[in-house]
């Protein structure tokens, strides 16, 4: 296991707040969070970004958000739509859903067309192209993963963890195989523990996203503090 502090692993998490059940409270105490453990950023959900702004300024901590979320089979149209709102409202970096059925059928073109259309309303801003993976064959992701350097996205990304699977290390693995040096991989979904987070960094991701950040993180602290992490790595899934 590689060895890596609580700072350098913070620096490395995008804190995901993102299902639809949650209350401006439970957002709030979310949001808490990412400001105690001072992670990179909060990835929030597009309704939400305003008051995230707000709440976590001099924080040091990004604003994220999600784009055509979480199926990805909105228009293009409405995915630069929403690109623009939300950089209109604070956020600073664009997690967007591929179009999965377009890119299981082959319609490499469409997707290509898509991912550069919120690349170029992002004018400049951090695009990260979800794939997710537990709906694709080894095939669709590495092609997927070409397909997102292609539009000039920055980070090829796993999951959204709605589609009832996460990211695995052999998936980040053929991720990074299949981009250049220039583009990122993001693991997210099933990202739980210290040994979680280590693992898919050491397969090549570079971001992280989950909902664990304060498991995570103390899990780091208690290592630097002499201590033992917990949790097991399943090298298949999550």
């Amino acid at each position: 296991m590689s060895t890596i502090s609580e700072r350098e692993l913070a620096a490395t998490l995008d804190h995901a707040i993102l299902k639809p059940e949650l209350t401006r409270d439970q957002v709030d105490a979310e949001l808490d969070i990412a400001a105690e453990w001072r992670v990179f950023s909060v990835c929030v959900r597009p309704s939400d970004i305003p008051h995230a702004v707000a709440r976590l300024a001099g924080t040091g901590v990004a604003v994220g958000t999600v784009i055509g979320f979480p199926h990805g089979t909105t228009s293009t149209a409405a995915k630069v739509a929403e690109v623009r709102q939300a950089a209109a409202d604070g956020a600073s970096e664009f997690d967007m859903v591929v179009n999965i059925a377009a890119l299981r059928s082959g319609f490499d073109d469409v997707v290509v067309d898509d991912i550069r259309a919120v690349v170029e309303a992002a004018e400049g801003k951090i695009v990260k192209v979800i794939l997710e993976t537990s709906l694709l064959d080894d095939e669709q992701i590495a092609r997927g993963s070409r397909l997102t350097e292609a539009g000039g996205a920055d980070f090829v990304k796993t999951s959204t963890g709605f589609a009832g699977g996460g990211a695995t290390i052999p998936h980040v693995r053929l991720m990074r195989e299949n981009v250049g040096e220039a583009v990122q991989v993001k693991a997210s979904g099933g990202v739980r523990s210290f040994a979680d987070a280590v693992a898919m960094l050491d397969a090549g991701a570079t971001r992280l996203g989950t909902s664990g950040s304060a498991t995570i993180l103390g899990e780091a602290r208690r290592l630097e503090a002499g201590g033992a992490a917990t949790g097991a790595v399943d090298e298949s899934s999550y």
